[in-house]
């Protein structure tokens, strides 16, 4: 009897067991014995961890991305030429050469920041007075002053920062680590999305797998309630049932998979089988009980919002962004791979010095937890993580339709913006590049996403030129057809 017609006569399942190597019961021995390195084969776990191209410092990465664009001008980076200079209007030469979302340039003047900044550490960093938790772990830092962009609109500059190119369809850095190196998880997904605020402008783009198989796109998770929606079973649905059903599902996958080979439905079996197993861990990672009372207080947990948020504001957003930074942690502990905890929205055109106030005093605490959290727990000479957004904001007074009106905001901003990473093989400790005098300008050190994504992937033992997948007649690469690694960063 032909294989398509025992599957459409229906066979019971134990006699669909027993047809040999080319049936399931073959499917799951050579998956068992490829688990255990003695059987290679494409039904094996998609996410099984795989070797480096040499020997790795970092095997998790925490990215926390601030959609929207902080300034760097009134938490990182302190211009007093700047606030002497306030309210003078630039050379027409240098805007006319700019491109901006809302400035009118004709009326634009500089706007000095209102912040005041204080030197942290032995390495005497730099932090606004609306950072000063992260200034307590400064010499774990490396902050970057240098960073450029090619983009000046939201969800482009986002894509950049994700993917290493400002396109749809492209996989975002997550999901290249996990197709370059798997996941040591074999519970929970191999790349977690957590999120906090509003949503980012990117939304789902900003996880996707783009032409990769979707095995490897992240995987949005809740930080209560249903870790994720419809993750678990109906009410009345028995847990044997449940396995049945999956069974015939794989039968009829296995059954496609032989006839057309197409790599989309091995990742369909392994997503089933994993959201199977995730009925199990997603609640106990979720479940904060067991942290003891000084770590919740540390990451500020059980903090109160202050309200008055603006952009920043859905929710608890304070409670909600510290048990992500907690979560994180935990799942690092469980061996996945890449988390990617998206903040949303950092645009401030207007009413600058209270939204950042709202959106700082969110992350900074938890932030700092994190990462004390780590180094503590021995984890963060492995962990890299990251503060990263997808642009900065203009040393201009967001003076939108013209107004002549005090400015209270800044418009957007590619030519410098700033970001802290601390752990994963980087040198911490130091402050990488120069703005000008006013902060327009990259003046020592640039530094492309395309150098950053090089760089973060020269440190998890990934060389960023033979990291390819073939899609569309040509190798596709997260740096794009650039992208060089910085030494000066590596510890």
């Amino acid at each position: 009897m032909s294989r398509e017609k025992t599957y459409a006569l229906g066979i019971a399942r134990r006699d669909f067991l027993a047809t040999g190597a080319s049936g399931l019961g073959g499917v799951a021995l050579a998956s068992l014995l490829a688990e255990d390195g003695l059987l290679a084969n494409e039904f094996a776990n998609p996410m099984a961890p795989r070797k480096p191209h040499f020997a790795p410092k970092a095997k998790a990465c925490i990215t926390i991305f601030m959609a929207g664009a902080p300034s760097h001008l009134d938490l990182f980076d302190p211009k007093p030429e700047l606030k002497e200079r306030h309210g003078q209007k630039l050379p027409k030469e240098i805007l006319d050469k700019a491109r901006f979302a809302f400035i009118k340039p004709d009326t634009a003047t500089l706007k000095g920041s209102n912040r005041t900044f204080k030197q942290h550490g032995q390495c005497g960093m730099d932090f606004s007075d609306y950072l000063p938790h992260l200034g307590t772990v400064a010499d774990d830092l490396l902050m970057v002053r240098s960073l450029h962009t090619d983009e000046f609109n939201h969800h482009p500059g986002q894509l950049l920062m994700q993917c290493g190119a400002s396109r749809f369809g492209l996989p975002t850095m997550g999901s290249w680590m996990t197709y370059g190196l798997g996941s040591e998880s074999q519970n929970l997904p191999g790349y977690v999305v957590l999120s906090a605020g509003r949503g980012s402008s990117g939304g789902a783009t900003l996880w996707q797998s783009g032409f990769l198989p979707s095995t490897y796109a992240g995987v949005l998770f809740r930080s209560q309630g249903e870790p994720v929606l419809n993750l678990t079973n109906p009410k009345g649905l028995p847990p044997e049932l449940q396995r049945a059903g999956l069974d015939a599902l794989r039968s009829v996958n296995t059954g496609r998979y032989e006839k057309i080979h197409d790599p989309e439905i091995a990742s369909r079996i392994a997503s089933y089988e994993l959201a199977s197993r995730m009925q199990t861990a997603a609640p106990e990672l979720i479940d904060l009980s067991r942290e003891s009372k000084n770590t919740l207080a540390d990451y500020g947990v059980n903090r109160k919002d202050p309200g008055g948020g603006g952009r920043g504001k859905l929710g608890e957003t304070y409670q909600d962004f510290a048990r992500n930074c907690l979560l994180a942690r935990r799942m690092v502990e469980r061996g996945v791979r890449f988390i990617n905890i998206i903040y949303a929205s950092w645009d401030h055109h207007s009413n600058l010095d209270n939204e950042l106030k709202y959106n700082s005093g969110a992350v900074d605490q938890p932030i700092a937890a994190l990462i004390r959290d780590l180094k503590q727990r021995g984890l963060l000479d492995s962990t890299m993580v990251q503060w990263a957004a997808e642009f900065g904001r203009t040393p201009l007074g967001e003076n939108r339709g013209g107004s002549r009106k005090a400015n209270t905001g800044r418009d957007h901003h590619p030519f410098c913006y700033s970001m802290v990473m601390a752990g994963g093989g980087l040198k911490g400790g130091q402050i990488y590049g120069q703005t000008d005098e006013i902060g327009w300008g990259v003046a020592e050190n640039p530094v492309h996403p395309n150098d950053l994504h090089a760089t973060m992937l020269h440190c998890f033992g990934l060389d960023h030129k033979k990291l390819t997948y073939r899609f569309q007649g040509r190798n596709f690469r997260l740096t794009d057809v650039a992208g060089r690694v910085i030494p000066d960063w590596l510890a």
